[in-house]
């Protein structure tokens, strides 16, 4: 985006910000050189000054010549009304808000956007996060991850695949060689704090199309969770009827932290 196309975003017409921009490369300037300079016909050039004086942007001096206000206090200027306007905005929103008694599903595409979603719940969460990932999702985030349980937020992982295991309270799906050709693509989930849930499969060869589903439905979240909950159970039971195998005393402390997280 270039810088015309910001100063729009910030309120500025068009020609306020060819005019303004023009006067920053050079002034004192009357408006007769300003036209030439910015390109805006003589006939507009006096409205376009008289808008940016009237907004604080341009000062007019000696013998009808302009200048902008410097660069820093215009920034300034425009920090305080964005941030002013924004905080007027947020106390409308809150008072004109309807309590809904359901809260929807909603999508997102774009494998990004899933994972800018994720990075950002791992970063608001206060007590607990349950995920259920592949390599590459954890190659994303793990590093919030990690930092999250440095805050004193209890970790739930189960890795979809060969993952190093770096938390107390993770295992490895038992399936997890043949899931990703059973599901067709990549499962994702996560599920922070019981109250916000990241939960779909991107599909492979459409990964950047695949639509997750995020939300805050209770309903939704309870039962992913205890998707994610009984994955731990599925995990230990492979162990000991397929396998043959006893439960480490690591593991045996690990089914008591699930039972218990209820």
């Amino acid at each position: 985006m270039d810088i015309y196309s910001n100063l729009k975003e910030l309120g500025f017409s068009q020609y306020e910000a060819t005019c303004y921009m023009a006067l920053v490369s050079e002034h004192p300037v009357n408006g007769s050189q300003l036209s030439k300079i910015s390109g805006i016909a003589r006939s507009r050039i006096y409205d376009v000054l008289r808008s940016l004086i009237s907004k604080g942007y341009v000062i007019e001096i000696n013998a009808s010549q302009y200048a902008p206000l410097p660069s820093d206090e215009l920034i300034r200027r425009l920090k305080k009304s964005f941030e002013t306007n924004l905080g007027a905005f947020e106390t409308q929103l809150l008072n004109s808000t309807r309590k809904e008694d359901f809260e929807y599903i909603w999508t997102i595409t774009g494998y990004d956007n899933v994972m800018q979603r994720a990075v950002e719940m791992i970063n608001e969460a206060k007590e607990e996060i349950y995920v259920r990932l592949f390599s590459e999702a954890d190659r994303r985030l793990n590093p919030y991850l990690e930092e999250a349980q440095l805050r004193g937020v209890k970790i739930r992982y189960i890795a979809m695949g060969e993952i190093p295991m770096k938390f107390d309270v993770m295992v490895m799906h038992p399936d997890h060689e043949h899931l990703q050709q059973t599901i067709g693509g990549r499962s994702i989930e996560v599920i922070m704090d019981k109250r916000e849930a990241l939960v779909g499969v991107f599909e492979t060869g459409h990964e950047d199309i695949s639509p997750i589903n995020w939300t805050r439905n209770q309903w939704f979240i309870v039962a992913n969770r205890d998707s994610l909950r009984h994955d731990f159970y599925h995990s230990f039971l492979e162990k000991i009827l397929d396998r043959h195998q006893e439960l480490t005393e690591t593991e045996l402390k690990i089914y008591k932290i699930i039972k218990e997280d209820n």
